[in-house]
């Protein structure tokens, strides 16, 4: 019997009205008795070859539309799952190809060759990246020296995990599950960060982050300000789209004259406001970083260190504020 996708599960199977599920399926498809698709109006071409094998990527096989509408669904349906009504919501932002900031990846040596890439999906097998339409290009150059160097660095049938960020700088590289012994690999490491001009190269041997190359202090420009960049900070995937999000939050804020932004991180929302601000944020150096640079780009921001998971503010703490952000 063949029948007709009508939406996208959470994990990015069409799904039938009576339940069935069909990989890479669309609404508007249908499926035949033996999973053979038929693809509708909001199918589309998937951009890049790895997918269908990478696992890196789940919705590539939807147009536009299709894809908006996905995460849409979503946010309405958790709404509904807390039988909230459904909100008054703007478009979905997406952003275009060759934007993504920060990647996180693994890489493994196999006799003489060097994988770096996502694993393949529900496997923990390496796709070997040859192109990839998300990752923006400067991170995506990067691999092939990373090859070279895992080369050298890497034990064989032994694996790293590899996080790369954009930031004021350049890229900052943190490369884990490697051992750097020797005078040559340190000066190695050295060299390979010079050679490519990182803005920071940290490594993780297994007992937490350090830095071994940083000629300057990383920093990301938030609001304006440049605000100390932690290893592994949360960021926001694409500039447009952080560009989207604190449009739409500034809009809904304007006229508050007391805000308080949970969860604030870096200050993306609190350092474009210019209304006083409670920044709350679990994370020490982020909370750190952000008054550092609130302080210096006269801001009215306060921040507070508190896990807002073990403790959320009262219903009197809250009574002060005219909005409140929540990310």
């Amino acid at each position: 019997m063949n029948e007709p996708i009508v939406r996208i599960a959470a994990r990015g199977d069409g799904v039938t009205a009576s339940g069935r599920y069909a990989a890479f399926a669309a609404p508007g498809d249908s499926v035949d008795a033996d999973g053979t698709i038929h693809f509708g109006p909001n199918h589309a071409e998937p951009p890049c070859r790895h997918f269908g094998t990478c696992g890196g990527c789940q919705l590539q096989h939807l147009s536009d539309h299709a894809y908006a509408e996905y995460v849409k669904d979503r946010i309405v349906g958790a709404l509904r799952a807390q039988r909230l009504a459904e909100p008054q919501m703007s478009p979905p932002h997406i952003s275009p190809p060759y934007t993504r900031r920060r990647v996180s990846m693994r890489a493994e040596k196999r006799g003489k060759k060097m994988r770096i890439g996502f694993n393949e999906s529900s496997s923990h097998a390496i796709v070997d990246l040859g192109a990839c339409p998300i990752m923006h290009p400067a991170l995506f150059t990067m691999l092939e020296p990373l090859r070279g160097l895992l080369a050298m660095l890497l034990r064989e049938k032994r694996s790293a995990d590899i996080r790369m960020t954009l930031v004021d700088q350049g890229i900052d590289l943190l490369i884990a599950g490697v051992e750097v012994e020797g005078l040559a690999a340190v000066e190695a490491l050295t060299a390979f960060a010079s050679a490519h001009q990182l803005a920071r190269l940290s490594l993780d041997e297994g007992y937490g982050s350090t830095p071994r190359y940083e000629p300057e202090a990383v920093t990301i420009t938030l609001g304006g300000v440049a605000v100390p960049m932690p290893e592994g900070a949360f960021l926001q995937a694409t500039i447009d789209g952080e560009a989207a999000l604190i449009a739409a939050v500034c809009a809904h804020v304007a006229g508050a004259g007391h805000v308080a932004d949970f969860f604030s991180g870096l200050g993306t929302f609190a350092l474009s406001l210019d209304t006083p601000v409670l920044a709350v944020e679990g994370a020490r150096d982020a909370v750190l970083g952000l008054q550092m640079a609130s302080n210096r780009g006269k801001h009215a921001i306060t921040t507070a260190h508190r896990d807002l998971f073990r403790r959320p503010l009262t219903p009197e703490e809250l009574a002060r504020f005219d909005a409140v952000i929540l990310d």
